[in-house]
Parts: C-alpha cells; structure tokens; sequence
C-alpha cells in the first residue's frame, strides 16, 4: 500500500536541524526579497506620493505606463538592446577569460582574477571612462581621434546621443566580470581531473572536445547562476548611465527602465508609479530568466 504523508511533528523532529540551518535564510529572503516585491505589487496598484495614504487605482499605472509614458518606451527599447548586446557577450567573456586563468599556477591565477574581478566591486570605476571619453582635447579618446588626424576637433562624447549606448556597452562589458566570473573559476576548480583522462582514453582529442564534452558538463549549477546573474545585471542598469551621461541623459540616449524607476521614486517620489516600473522589470527578470534556463537545460 501506498504510505501517506506523514505529520508535519514527526517530519520537525526528524530534519529540526536542518530546518534550523535554513531558518536564517528563509527569515532573510522573506523580510528583504519576498515583502519588498509583494508590497510593490500591492502599491502599483495605488496612487502613493509617501505624503498621504494610497489611493487604490486599479490599474490606471500600467494604463498610463504602456499607453502614455513614451519616455518608458525608449527606455524598455534601450535596456533590451544593452541586454542583448552585453548579457551574452559579457557570459562568454566571464566563462573564456575564468577558462583561461584556470590554466594558469595558482600564484598568477590569484593575481589576474583580482586583476579582471576588480573593476566590478570599484565604486569609482566609470571616472577613468569619464577621463577617457572626455569632451575636451584632454580626453583620450579625443586626443588619440585628433593625432591621427581621424577628427579635426573634440568630440562631445556624452553631450551626442549616437555615441552614449555604445560608450554605455563598452563601459558594462567592462564592468561584468564580477560575481559571474569568480563563480566561474570555482566551478572550473571542482571539475574532478579524471574525467580528462578516462576522455583521453575514449578518444577526446582536443581542449575544445574537452570543453564541450566534460567542462561545460560538469558546471551546470554555475553556468546556470552565471546566467541568472548576467541576465540581471544586464537588465537593471542604471548608476552607470547617471554616472557617465548624467541624469536625465540627452534625448534620453541613456535612459533604461532602472533610470526611469529612479526618476519618479527618487525624484518625483510618485511611490505607486515607480512601484509599476518595479513590477514590471521584475516580470521581465523573471520572463528572461525562465526562458534562458530551458534554454541551457536543452543544451545539456
């Protein structure tokens, strides 16, 4: 016969401590990830300016977001196009450059992933592209554009709308060898070496067979964390495009959904509003994420 479902008290006192082990997370996730989204949920729904209570609307705010707002509609269209551009070239770059380090001595290891990791967690990294693409001759880009004789005058980098998303691409793809990277490096770390062996024997005969028949194999769990990361970082930029372009950017060159979030959160504090850019760019994490996970177990 079929065994029933055993009491709650009798599964507690057979895994307590592993419920225990668990309890500081599920407490931490429930109060800071879980709430903050419900409540943004609830309060998209309302009209909020954080000096009176909130007015239920019904869905008046996605109404005048997705109908009305053509200020968000170019920044859905800028956001996708850097998600598209820098989400699946930064997840290759922090998988070729961690594949590649991983091949070095331990000590030159350390160094060059400090050295490819440190622009990540550099809170002032967007000053050295500020000097770079500087809008006066003191800028290298432009001095280097005018000694080859490309350009007769300086250009205005961030004060021209053609060149801020591709300076905003340049800028993230240089910033994302992060979380994803190290995550990387671990898992190639752990990839049992006898593998490469048994495969030598079976008739592998190259890196590349070895990558695509036993690496890539072996890191599923962090290639599948590096996506989820990549994917959201590459979705919620913001303080790059404030830092570098300012805020607002010209003709809202660099204006993604994040920035849109800031302006009436921050700015304006029009809570229910900024609530609805919440939700909405959360269902899109979400969407992208699902979809890019079927994606990577098909694959494997």
């Amino acid at each position: 016969m079929k065994k029933g479902k055993e009491p709650f008290s009798v599964v507690w006192r057979k895994h307590r401590s592993k419920y225990l082990m668990i309890a500081p997370f599920g407490l931490i996730f429930i109060l800071f990830t879980f709430l903050p989204v419900a409540i943004s949920m609830i309060l998209s729904f309302t009209s909020f300016n954080m000096a009176e209570m909130p007015k239920f609307i019904g869905f008046k705010n996605y109404i005048d977001l997705i109908v009305q707002d053509d200020i968000f509609l170019i920044a859905v269209k800028n956001t996708f196009v850097l998600a598209l551009v820098t989400g699946p070239l930064s997840y290759i770059m922090c998988f070729l450059f961690a594949w590649l380090i991983n091949e070095l001595p331990p000590v030159p290891r350390a160094i060059m992933t400090l050295v490819f990791y440190a622009p990540s967690i550099s809170g002032n990294a967007y000053l050295i592209w500020k000097l770079i693409f500087s809008s006066d001759t003191y800028g290298y880009a432009n001095a280097w554009l005018m000694k080859l004789g490309i350009t007769n005058e300086a250009i205005l980098w961030f004060s021209t709308a053609k060149y801020i998303l591709p300076i905003l691409i340049v800028v993230q793809l240089w910033l994302s060898l992060g979380v994803s990277f190290l995550s990387f490096i671990a898992g190639l770390q752990t990839v049992d070496r006898s593998l490469y062996e048994a495969a030598a024997v079976e008739g592998i005969k190259n890196r590349w067979q070895e990558l695509w028949y036993i690496t890539l194999p072996s890191m599923k769990p962090q290639l599948m964390f590096g996506a989820v990361m990549q994917i959201t970082n590459s979705l919620s930029i913001s303080s790059i495009s404030i830092d570098l372009v300012g805020f607002p950017s010209i003709e809202y060159a660099g204006h993604t959904i994040l920035t849109h979030l800031h302006d009436f959160g921050y700015v304006r504090y029009e809570m229910g509003y900024a609530c609805t850019i919440a939700v909405i760019l959360f269902f899109i994490m979400m969407l992208c994420n699902v979809l890019v996970q079927k994606l990577l177990r098909k694959l494997g």
